[in-house]
């Protein structure tokens, strides 16, 4: 199964937050059901540095049930989050979390479910590597690992690049990477331009 979220090489909190995603049908959710949480979580493992595709493979039925929770519960609160550090005017993008605190809340208690630690790795005749190792489940330490680094971005000022894709029907986030970014796709931006484009061609009616 290969996820529905579009995956646009954000950072795994922005990743999380655009499993939310709408097309001509509406608004859809990439979380719904736990094996599309495991499909969305083998698609951004490489960003996930302490957690390999064997660990989730065997996570068992009741593990897997509680991350599908703890996760819709922090992409909610990154949302409404996003919300606030955009300004975002999207009704069809409002997250299920609508108190502001209880975002925050939400993110500090994901981001400190289990201790983190750095550990050095290195094998003979390879380079040196930087890993991020925790004391808990994978279920556990993928949560707490992407609420630490959406407290870093909301934290710092990367939330001021934030931005609210304003793409007809969007409902997604993006980091503003270039000046003239406009849009979280190129689709988005080609959609944007050809509505710009009919609403100046139209002919007023008779």
């Amino acid at each position: 199964m290969r996820t529905r979220a579009p995956l646009l090489g954000e950072p795994l909190p922005v990743e999380l937050m655009n499993t939310v995603w709408a097309d001509r049908d509406g608004v859809h959710d990439a979380l719904d059901e736990p094996a599309a949480v495991l499909a969305w979580l083998r698609a951004v493992a490489p960003g996930l540095d302490h957690v390999s595709l064997a660990d989730l493979d065997a996570l068992p039925p009741g593990d897997l049930d509680q991350l599908t929770r703890r996760l819709v519960r922090l992409r909610d609160a990154l949302r409404r989050l996003a919300a606030e550090a955009t300004g975002d005017p999207r009704s069809s993008a409002a997250s299920a979390t609508s108190d502001l605190q209880a975002a925050v809340t939400a993110v500090n208690e994901a981001a400190g479910a289990l201790p983190r630690w750095s550990a050095l790795v290195w094998t003979p005749g390879g380079p040196p590597t930087l890993q991020t190792r925790t004391s808990g489940q994978a279920a556990a330490a993928i949560v707490s690992a992407i609420a630490e680094e959406a407290v870093v971005l909301f934290g710092q000022d990367d939330r001021l690049r934030l931005r609210a894709c304003q793409g007809p029907g969007c409902v997604l986030y993006f980091l503003k990477n270039h000046p003239r970014r406009e849009w979280c796709s190129a689709a988005c931006g080609n959609r944007a331009r050809g509505a710009r484009h009919y609403r100046r061609h139209r002919r007023p009616p008779a």
